[in-house]
């Protein structure tokens, strides 16, 4: 299995302090074993699923698609406006 990040998460990831990383890299470790950990959205976000974790006190959100065999990381970050720059992220691409 192959993991992709999109731009978006990218950015976000370079701004995390070393101790988030370490925290978000156990989280896409457990995503990569069981893909379906995630909920599944409906709607303008179906066939994403969004991973609910925490920081500290900070609960992140992490948006993934299972392609084939692969696993595409598509954003992360906090739930304060998530879904809407979600939506606005896939729309463009």
């Amino acid at each position: 299995m192959k993991i992709y990040q999109s731009r978006s998460f990218e950015k976000k990831v370079k701004k995390m302090s070393k101790a988030e990383k370490d925290i978000l890299d156990k989280e896409i470790h457990r995503i990569a074993e069981d893909p379906t950990v995630g909920d599944e959205k409906k709607g303008d976000l179906r066939g994403v699923f969004v991973y609910k974790f925490k920081i500290k006190t900070t609960q992140y959100l992490l948006a993934y698609r299972k392609i084939e065999r692969d696993l595409e990381l598509i954003m992360v970050g906090p739930h304060e406006n998530y879904y809407r720059d979600l939506k606005e992220y896939l729309k463009t691409r």
